[in-house]
């Protein structure tokens, strides 16, 4: 507004100049018109060229919030969601193969194509065997890969945890793949209320076991506590009450568990979780 008015007064200046000259009337007010006049058309100039700058947004900087990675994102935890997740079950192909169907089921939800005996032959194993040694089971460590026999309850074999299945899943969404172990619980509600079911591990009872379903392994690693009550499962949703997921097991699609049982044996398992980030 500033810089309009100063042009106004800066143009009436310049029209009394000319009629003074014109008329031969006191060169030097004539003078006096003509030098306040370019004076305040520099000033109106110099406003303009402010009010632009004040406007002007860089091209980098222009939707730094949407631009930068780093900023986190804000999601609204909703009060109950279940997400419309394919459904694949393990069976008859792989009777321990729970984890891989459940990745399939998770990557299928991202809008990539998986086969679940495509990624039952990638998963990393652990070649180790099933041995006794003074009364101590030595086996493999789910940590490390595939544990035994995925494909048949006639020879021994166990699953695999989080980090196998992390490895596989980045070759099928490079740098998407959020690792939400031991998180809590309530973490696992952000990228499902963003419309993203999370693959887990917990057992087939969905709630937390009693001592005499562990049994310890010796591995190269160090000695783990292992259940062969062990299972996975992709969370499609929750409520107050419950948690909504669809089961490998059974090809039931948003089966549902008491969430306060579920988030125990969960928790219980060692709090494998997976998701998928959009960006």
């Amino acid at each position: 507004m500033k810089a309009f008015l100063f042009l106004f007064i800066a143009c009436v200046l310049l029209l009394l100049t000319v009629l003074f000259i014109k008329n031969k009337r006191n060169s030097f007010i004539s003078t006096l018109f003509s030098f306040a006049a370019i004076t305040i058309f520099g000033l109106a100039v110099v406003f303009l060229g402010m009010r632009q700058t004040d406007n002007f947004t860089a091209p980098e900087t222009a939707n730094a919030s949407v631009i930068q990675k780093n900023e986190p994102l804000i999601i609204q935890l909703e009060d109950k969601i279940i997400i419309d997740a394919p459904v694949i079950e393990q069976f008859p192909e792989l009777p321990r193969g729970c984890e891989v169907t459940s990745l399939a089921m998770l990557l299928e939800s991202a809008g990539v194509k998986a086969d679940k005996m495509k990624l039952a032959e990638e998963i990393r194993k652990d070649p180790a065997k099933r041995t006794y040694k003074n009364g101590q089971i030595h086996y493999g460590n789910p940590n490390k890969g595939f544990v035994g026999n995925m494909y048949t309850f006639n020879e021994p074999g166990l699953g695999v945890y989080h980090e196998p299945i992390m490895e596989l899943a980045e070759n099928y969404l490079p740098g998407k793949i959020v690792n939400l172990s031991n998180q809590s619980f309530e973490e696992l509600k952000i990228p499902l209320s963003d419309g993203r079911p999370v693959w887990v591990i917990i057992n087939s009872q969905y709630r937390e076991l009693e001592d005499s379903y562990f049994q310890t392994w010796h591995t190269k690693e160090g000695v783990i506590q292992i259940t062969m009550k062990e299972h996975s499962v992709l969370i499609t949703g929750y409520d107050k009450d419950y948690i909504y997921f669809n089961d490998p097991l059974t090809g039931k699609k948003n089966k549902k568990a008491p969430i306060k049982d579920f988030e125990k044996s969960w928790v219980q398992m060692g709090s494998h979780a997976l998701t998928y980030s959009y960006d």
